[in-house]
């Protein structure tokens, strides 16, 4: 029998590299971190978002989501105001500038996504997406300790 991939080993390595190359790529182009586009994919489809919806929806904690919307809005790409509903909440807004990137950027993750799997046939990229998206979906059981054993 075939010894198993370290799954968590190539996934970390993959991860870090892959995201490395596309943050200089893009810092480069756009002066905003691969993290700070997200924030834009985010606001361009729900504009005035919630920090905490925006933390959620990208797998990080409200202080680190902050610091990054202080960056962003340090350099004129977002706005922060409180909400009309709850005051202490506040939401955050594409400015024009931080709008203008969100096309160019959405073109050059595209273009990233097909260098990707460029190497793979169709029916191994549906592999892929659902290994991804099952990892996704199940992590906290994937590493859950049987307490049976």
């Amino acid at each position: 029998m075939a010894k198993a991939p370290k799954i968590f080993l190539l996934l970390q390595r993959a991860h870090a590299a892959l995201f490395r190359a596309a943050d200089r790529r893009s810092r480069a182009a756009t002066g905003l971190s691969t993290s700070q586009q997200g924030v834009l994919f985010i606001l361009d489809k729900r504009d005035g978002a919630p920090i905490s919806e925006i933390a959620e929806v990208m797998l990080m904690s409200k202080s680190s989501i902050s610091g990054l919307i202080d960056r962003m809005e340090a350099k004129g790409f977002v706005r922060r105001a409180p909400s009309a509903e709850d005051g202490r909440v506040l939401n955050v807004f594409l400015e024009p500038k931080g709008a203008a990137l969100i096309e160019r950027s959405l073109a050059a993750v595209d273009r990233y996504n097909a260098r990707v799997l460029a190497p793979f046939d169709e029916a191994e990229r549906k592999v892929i997406e659902r290994f991804l998206l099952h990892v996704a979906a199940n992590a906290e059981e994937l590493v859950a300790e049987d307490v049976s054993a």
